[in-house]
């Protein structure tokens, strides 16, 4: 039963402060979630509300053949505008711990994420990641990409 680790990094033409607007928003989990992962938010924040730590996010997501799974979340760590960490309560993983940094740079932001995990069912799990979550979890990171460069632009700098 192996740790893994996904790094994202993405620079956009936005301030730290329009960075920050959009991503401590959950509800905008959404717009940067690919529609084939079915994800539905149930509870954990009223609309506009921002994140905070201590929040527990309840969703569904369908990872898998289209079936759905439900995934409870905590944001554990909030520091306004540099980062916040959201970590996994229930779910699909036997581990998810979840960085977002942002950091001011010229012309705009660098934002960087951080995912460690661990796959369940064990040594069978890991059998898994290789074939099939390691590839699907960087497919939703590319979407995110796209998606972002869309609503922001390119960062061109």
């Amino acid at each position: 039963m192996s740790l893994h680790r996904l790094e994202t990094i993405q620079k956009l033409p936005i301030s730290i402060d329009k960075a920050w607007e959009f991503f401590s928003s959950p509800s905008n989990l959404k717009i940067i979630t690919p529609p084939h992962m079915g994800f539905i938010i149930h509870s954990g924040f009223d609309e506009g509300e921002k994140m905070y730590a201590g929040m527990v996010i309840k969703y569904t997501v369908k990872p898998v053949l289209g079936l759905p799974m439900s995934w409870v979340t905590e944001i554990t760590h909030v520091e306004k505008p540099n980062y916040f960490v959201d970590e996994q309560r229930f779910g699909p993983y036997s581990f998810w711990h979840h960085k977002h940094f942002l950091q001011t740079i010229p012309g705009g932001v660098l934002m960087k994420d951080i995912i460690d995990y661990k796959s369940p069912l064990g040594p069978i799990g890991d059998l898994i990641n290789t074939v099939l979550i390691k590839r699907q979890l960087k497919s939703i990171f590319d979407f995110r990409y796209k998606k972002l460069e869309e609503i922001f632009g390119e960062w061109n700098f």
